[in-house]
């Protein structure tokens, strides 16, 4: 599979940036690596791609800065994606566990190789990074591992070192099978759960585990957290998040009562 096929498969998300600037040049940052489809999440600056020091800083860049797509929220930026990365330097209690970009670059372009779908990267605000709730959309962490003294990262400058990972890996083409077998790779051509399937799944877990008791909604304390943690270290499948889902479902309504509802009214 060519490079710049991959790539089109690869989104970068930037999450509310505040500086017009930073999104030209995290457009150019991008196309110079291969990619083109950058979406941007309440910008500051409405129209920021119009903004003379967004094109300014994007240069030779400038039709993938008009390219790019705005949306209200990060949920709909993800519209289409089957696995999200967060791209954040702090050591948060909860989330994904965070590995470092040399890494990650290496598992997408292996998912993408392996598997349909798209793959997203999602950077936080300039201030303030990404928020718990942004977090909580992802399915993976990812950082860069830089000086203890001096961590932080221009917005995009961080764009940059993770586009320039990504291509580095899509110009190797060979994959490594790490000494696996077959028989244990028998689960990875099934899709991912896209950030929209895997959200639907944590309200349903949320909604079972109020049904049967185990969930108190008045004093909720940390128990949704520590699931999405607990499922954060696995890399959900739509066919296991279906499966969930059909738990779930059960534990809510028995399946006589389901069956019932489906059938409607004997006497209708």
């Amino acid at each position: 599979m060519s490079t710049s096929v991959l790539a089109n498969r690869v989104r970068f998300v930037l999450v509310e940036p505040a500086h017009p600037g930073n999104i030209g040049s995290a457009a150019r940052a991008i196309k110079t690596m291969g990619f083109r489809d950058l979406r941007v999440v309440k910008p500051w600056v409405a129209n920021y791609a119009e903004d003379p020091e967004a094109i300014a800083f994007s240069t030779s860049s400038v039709d993938v800065l008009q390219m790019s797509r705005s949306h209200e929220s990060l949920l709909d930026a993800l519209d289409g994606v089957d696995f999200a990365w967060a791209m954040t330097g702090y050591d948060r209690e909860f989330g994904a566990p965070i590995e470092p970009v040399h890494q990650v670059a290496a598992k997408t372009i292996h998912y993408l190789r392996g598997m349909p779908g798209n793959m997203a990267f999602v950077f936080g605000c300039e201030r303030t990074g990404l928020s718990n709730e942004d977090l909580a959309l992802c399915q993976g962490c990812a950082a860069i591992p830089a000086d203890p003294e001096c961590t932080s990262l221009n917005l995009a400058q961080a764009v940059q070192v993770m586009a320039y990972e990504l291509h580095m890996a899509m110009m190797d083409h060979r994959v490594e099978r790490s000494g696996l077998y077959e028989w244990q790779e028998r689960f990875e051509g099934e899709p991912l759960a896209g950030p929209k399937a895997t959200e639907g799944f944590f309200q349903h877990f949320e909604q079972a585990m109020v049904h049967c008791g185990i969930l108190d909604p008045a004093e909720p304390k940390l128990f949704m957290q520590r699931v999405r943690r607990l499922f954060g270290r696995t890399q959900l499948t739509q066919p296991e998040v279906n499966l969930l889902r059909g738990v779930c479902s059960q534990l809510i309504l028995n399946k006589a009562d389901r069956a019932g509802r489906k059938c409607g009214p004997k006497n209708a």
